[in-house]
């Protein structure tokens, strides 16, 4: 199992129409269509994802490769506008930039989520307001 989390708190998964991989990708659109990317995807398969794909889920293989961001940033920038959901080894600390980077939730298995309370997620749920370039601001 697994907890989705957003600006709300921990949550069930609601996608119920499963998820291909880039190879798995139909020809034709189904009614609801979503995509696994590994953090290592090459970013020329980038474009194709932005017009037939209602939900991108980016692969976090560790709370220390943080090329996923750079991912989400980057679809945002090239004008994706479906859900993206950061999956895996992602910690309550880096919910900030999750959210900063494009992401519109964070997947975590239920052994993350009893470390890591609801809590911990929410206090960084305020992540428009805190950040570094605010606090220079004054």
């Amino acid at each position: 199992m697994s907890v989705i989390i957003t600006d709300e708190g921990f949550g069930p998964e609601h996608w119920e129409h499963g998820f291909f991989t880039l190879d798995e990708l139909p020809a034709n659109h189904p009614p609801a269509l979503a995509v696994d990317l590994p953090s290592d995807v090459a970013v020329e398969y980038l474009p194709q994802l932005l017009s037939n794909v209602d939900l991108v889920r980016i692969d976090f293989p560790s709370f220390a490769d943080g090329r996923g961001f750079t991912l989400a940033r980057r679809l945002r920038d090239l004008g994706f506008v479906g859900r993206l959901r950061a999956r895996g080894h992602v910690i309550s600390d880096q919910y900030a930039m999750a959210r900063r980077s494009g992401f519109d939730e964070v997947e975590i298995d239920d052994d993350l989520a009893a470390r890591q309370s609801e809590g911990e997620w929410k206090a960084r749920a305020n992540w428009q307001d805190n950040n570094y370039q605010s606090r220079l601001r004054g």
